[in-house]
């Protein structure tokens, strides 16, 4: 016996002793001749197969990288093309109510009078207005920006070039449906957000002077306790349709259909695109905030803005002067911030996507056949 473990030569496990396990004749990774499989294709930013979380990062950032010009580009021209609006809007709100707002800072300034209810209320109105116009024209460019990154993930995952001007034309043709996909995902947060809101009027109202009109002790901690109950399931059915943006664009589905799939794709991977997602929020959020301060912080026409440079007793002009310079320094910084913490989160949720269709239906040999296909 001993005679037969030994015969094919002289090595630990028998065979060729010249191989690194004493195996037969055999390649550097020994036994038979045993060689690793072919890493997968990377037609693009992604290998063509399931990926992991530095895959799923790593095609982000090389996809900003790659495709800069279209991506980038886009997002600017849609934020800047909101912020001309929302200028537009705001000169429109001044030349309306102007005079009272001149009028109310030189009584509080100059005079120390406290405004009436009369010369407040028309300012109110107008910021009010203001205010729903630019969160609507937000809510619309975030809409666009949302469907070109999709847009250009599709192209990126197949190394495919991609223009400025046929992401906006695809981004264009799909937003209708990621709006509608993106709003009925966001109604979701409204619940315990009504619920929070309420709870914080009930206990601001009851701790008012006018406290005649205060309501229920017991609708506060029924308020602040619904908006607990209702975050987690707010939380989970936002990540189960999470999805739906990338599915709008990639398979041109509807609102409802691409959150049904949304929902299919995610169901079985929820706690990993959760976490994979909101890693990408945290990362995008820190580096927005980052870039924001500095901006903030560059001191960029300090004379201008020093309020103590307008003396003792400025006068309307003066102070519009000061606040104007600080909010063209914020909004620039809010401009950039917005850019990265849009742009960011959804190229991750779009590779998130083309990872979870390679898991569950073996798409990998699809992309990799489509990338050795000639774009029509």
């Amino acid at each position: 016996m001993t005679q037969g473990m030994g015969q094919g030569g002289s090595g630990p496990y028998g065979g060729d002793p010249n191989g690194p396990y004493g195996g037969g004749p055999s390649g550097p990774y020994g036994w038979g001749g045993w060689t690793p499989p072919p890493p997968p294709p990377r037609p693009g930013v992604i290998p063509l197969a399931p990926l992991g979380l530095g895959d799923i990062l790593g095609g982000a950032f090389t996809t900003m990288g790659r495709y800069a010009k279209p991506l980038f580009g886009m997002a600017a021209l849609v934020y800047g093309a909101a912020l001309v609006a929302v200028a537009a809007a705001l000169a429109v709100a001044y030349g309306m109510v102007g005079d009272r707002l001149h009028r109310v800072i030189d009584m509080t300034t100059a005079y120390d009078i406290e405004p009436s209810w009369q010369d407040i209320r028309p300012l109110l109105i107008a910021f009010a207005c203001v205010w729903v116009f630019g969160m609507l024209t937000l809510l619309a460019s975030n809409v666009l920006v949302l469907a070109a990154c999709s847009a250009i993930v599709q192209n990126a995952v197949l190394g495919r070039p991609i223009t400025l001007g046929a992401t906006a034309r695809r981004a264009a043709v799909r937003a209708p449906a990621v709006l509608g996909a993106a709003a009925l995902s966001w109604l979701i947060a409204l619940v315990p957000l009504v619920l929070f809101v309420g709870a914080f009027v009930a206990a601001v109202a009851s701790l008012a002077t006018w406290s005649d009109y205060a309501p229920a002790p017991w609708l506060i901690p029924l308020g602040f306790l619904g908006a607990l109950a209702c975050a987690p399931l707010a939380i989970w059915l936002w990540v189960l349709f999470s999805l739906a943006p990338a599915v709008a664009v990639i398979e041109s589905h509807g609102p409802v259909a691409a959150l049904r799939r949304s929902a299919g794709l995610v169901r079985a991977a929820w706690w990993r695109i959760f976490g994979i997602s909101l890693l990408a929020s945290v990362m995008a959020g820190v580096t927005a905030l980052v870039i924001q301060q500095v901006v903030n912080t560059l001191g960029v026409f300090p004379a201008a803005l020093d309020p103590t440079t307008t003396g003792t007793d400025p006068g309307a002009g003066e102070v519009l002067i000061v606040v104007a310079g600080y909010l063209l320094l914020a909004t620039l910084g809010q401009f950039i911030s917005q850019i990265i913490s849009t742009t960011f989160p959804q190229l991750v949720l779009s590779l998130l996507y083309v990872d979870q269709r390679i898991r569950t239906e073996n798409l990998a040999p699809t992309l990799a056949s489509a990338a050795a296909t000639p774009p029509a």
